[in-house]
């Protein structure tokens, strides 16, 4: 045995547990949200996945309810309220050692694993998308989610912004494809879409302020429109299909207007160095 070798077990054996222990094993009220966050993403799973187990033993075939497909994603939007909160509540009163962690944990089941899931349930029961390629989509969606987070926890911007989309705004970005299109190639295109920005160089705007209550103000008009859908009243399809729309369109129109910053900023460079 090498000396490497025979050093290696008393290396894990000495190596003694770092930082106030006890403290680790307290919850703060932010952990709780991260917890209610993590719980409303696994539920938005056993939703789904009830929905497609019951009907499959029932009828021998698959089709997307909408009850079942609103009430995961309100559980998602709930999921992604308690996510909104919890960095505010941790500021305001005070964070556990693990918070970060519990945070980022959440948000994989929450806003990574389930929109994957969401993905597979939507294409995955249908001739006119090879089921192969629906994986390929949903994994991307949560892969890209991991990567995003891990990004996060090491890396930090000059300009104290998000670099690539945010993973719940990239969840809620997913849902709205799925639930604004039926499933084809052509519109699996989108959730490639998606996963790219999540791991993109983009950088977008940190809600506060008045921003993260127009962010709550969404959540909760959202959350409105997919119970009138739901529910099936008069007006629910224009209603949900308006704010899927709107949601994919505000996760486009943000690169976009990054690149036409960019532009003009190396345009005004070009000029001030011509003149001088």
């Amino acid at each position: 045995m090498t000396t490497a070798d025979a050093s290696w077990p008393l290396d894990e054996t000495d190596d003694e547990p770092r930082g106030p222990v006890g403290k680790a094993f307290r919850l703060s009220a932010a952990d709780s949200l991260s917890l209610g966050n993590a719980l409303c993403g696994f539920l938005a799973v056993c939703v789904l996945a009830w929905s497609a187990i019951n009907q499959l033993q029932t009828n021998g075939k698959f089709a997307a309810v909408p009850q079942f497909f609103g009430t995961a994603v309100v559980l998602l939007l709930i999921g992604a309220t308690c996510d909104l909160f919890d960095g505010l509540v941790a500021r305001k009163f005070r964070a556990s050692a693990m918070g970060a962690e519990l945070d980022n944990l959440a948000d994989v089941i929450s806003f990574g694993f389930a929109p994957a899931f969401m993905v597979v349930i939507w294409g995955g029961f249908t001739q006119k998308v090879p089921f192969p390629l629906v994986m390929v989509a949903a994994a991307s969606v949560l892969l890209a989610g991991v990567i995003r987070l891990a990004r996060f926890a090491c890396v930090k911007t000059t300009s104290g912004d998000f670099m690539g989309l945010p993973i719940p705004m990239g969840a809620m970005t997913v849902v709205s494809i799925v639930l604004l299109f039926p499933p084809s190639i052509v519109t699996l295109l989108p959730i490639f879409g998606v996963a790219y920005l999540m791991v993109s160089r983009i950088e977008y705007p940190k809600p506060k302020g008045n921003l993260a209550a127009a962010v709550l103000a969404w959540m909760m008009i959202n959350v409105a429109c997919l119970t009138i859908w739901a529910a099936g009243l008069a007006g629910g399809d224009t209603l949900i299909k308006v704010g899927a729309l709107m949601q994919v369109t505000i996760v486009a129109a943000i690169p976009l207007r990054v690149l036409m910053f960019k532009r003009e900023k190396r345009k005004e460079r070009k000029e001030s160095e011509s003149i001088s």
